[in-house]
């Protein structure tokens, strides 16, 4: 059996969102736990050059469940207009992407598979793809590259993590 569009993108997103949910919950124990201010985490980055952890909550939600919003059009614009300012606002960002997921439609996907997407940025169209080229090669990577960064951010601020919460709850055979 070949693998679907849907299969290849969607599950995985909510999986590593599952994680990013945990991750969250840890972050805020820390802080509380060691006495700690809010923002001594959550303005946190690897380096000044990057974002700080709501960033890539935000770019989590960019480039899994805004995508689907996006599409249909045939153009993808990434919002960073509402960045989570607390634990709370990360947690229901991705509460949000992860109903979003949830309510996806298989077949909807898979319609987007050969459709012509725009990257659109600063008002430019700077790439096409197809929707699965999309999807697979640009937001797939986009997507993990900024949940490692958020896990990244908290073991290098001291937080006792393993592989296992950044991958959520694995998808086994029932």
């Amino acid at each position: 059996m070949a693998i679907t569009l849907y299969d290849a993108f969607v599950p995985s997103c909510q999986q590593i969102l599952s994680g990013l949910s945990g991750l969250i919950d840890k972050g805020e124990a820390h802080v509380k736990e060691h006495g700690l201010d809010d923002t001594d985490l959550i303005e946190a980055t690897l380096s000044e050059t990057m974002w700080t952890l709501p960033w890539h909550v935000r770019a989590c939600w960019v480039h899994g469940a805004y995508t689907f919003d996006q599409l249909p059009t045939g153009e993808f614009t990434p919002d960073f207009t509402d960045v989570p300012n607390s634990w709370d606002a990360m947690r229901a960002m991705v509460d949000d992407a992860q109903t979003k997921l949830a309510a996806l439609d298989s077949n909807a996907v898979e319609a987007l598979a050969d459709k012509t997407i725009g990257f659109v940025l600063g008002g430019k169209r700077l790439m096409e793809f197809s929707g699965q080229d999309f999807l697979l090669g640009f937001n797939q990577p986009n997507f993990y590259f900024h949940a490692t960064t958020f896990y990244d951010i908290l073991r290098h601020k001291g937080l006792a993590l393993s592989k296992r919460d950044f991958m959520g709850a694995p998808r086994v055979r029932t």
